[in-house]
């Protein structure tokens, strides 16, 4: 059975955004898109709310091959991989009223389901297939996943070493959860803090 897999960053205040909704203030350095890179290397589909879809389908696609330039870090050896791997998996958006353009770089490998639809697919999902099912972003889809209706499995949280005082919460009520892991990496103040949800 496939395992359903939540992966985001937050500040150590528990902030998944900036007041005005800017996820960048956290610290997303070389240990972040590594272990990015882990968690999609163990994927097979990505699951994804609209604005996760429209901001990383406009950006992901074209790391891979983008000019070398040794001064700009999102073209990293991992990132250019991270990319690569995004390109070719399946990926679903839940959205009621969204399409894909044809223009959009993943059209072809991207499915749309309804939010009335999504707990029925997410659960016939996870019965086939034996990579994970891997939430990037999509705070308020992956709420409402996990609070309403019990469907995440763990939730991997990068704790950025910084507090916004103020922005927007990671949940959006309250949780109870079992810690897994909590891992440090070489190089970086980032932790990650491993969650069975269920």
């Amino acid at each position: 059975m496939r395992t359903v897999t939540v992966c985001n960053i937050m500040s150590l205040d528990g902030f998944y955004e900036s007041p005005d909704r800017n996820p960048l203030v956290l610290n997303m350095d070389e240990a972040f898109d590594a272990y990015n890179l882990e968690r999609i290397r163990a994927a097979d589909i990505v699951l994804l709310g609209r604005t996760s879809f429209e901001g990383f389908s406009s950006y992901w696609p074209f790391i891979a091959d983008a000019p070398a330039d040794p001064e700009d870090r999102a073209l990293s050896a991992d990132n250019r991989e991270l990319s690569r791997i995004y390109n070719q998996l399946p990926k679903t958006v839940v959205s009621d009223s969204y399409s894909v353009p044809t223009e959009n770089a993943w059209h072809q490998t991207t499915t749309v389901v309804p939010r009335s639809d999504a707990a029925r697919w997410l659960t016939a999902e996870r019965g086939q297939g034996s990579g994970d099912i891997l939430i990037f972003g999509s705070r308020t889809m992956w709420n409402s996943l996990l609070l309403q209706q019990g469907l995440v499995d763990e939730l991997h949280l990068m704790v950025s070493p910084n507090a916004l005082g103020s922005g927007i919460s990671i949940f959006d009520g309250p949780v109870d959860l079992r810690l897994l892991e909590a891992r440090r990496f070489h190089g970086s103040n980032n932790v990650v803090l491993r969650y069975a949800a269920r």
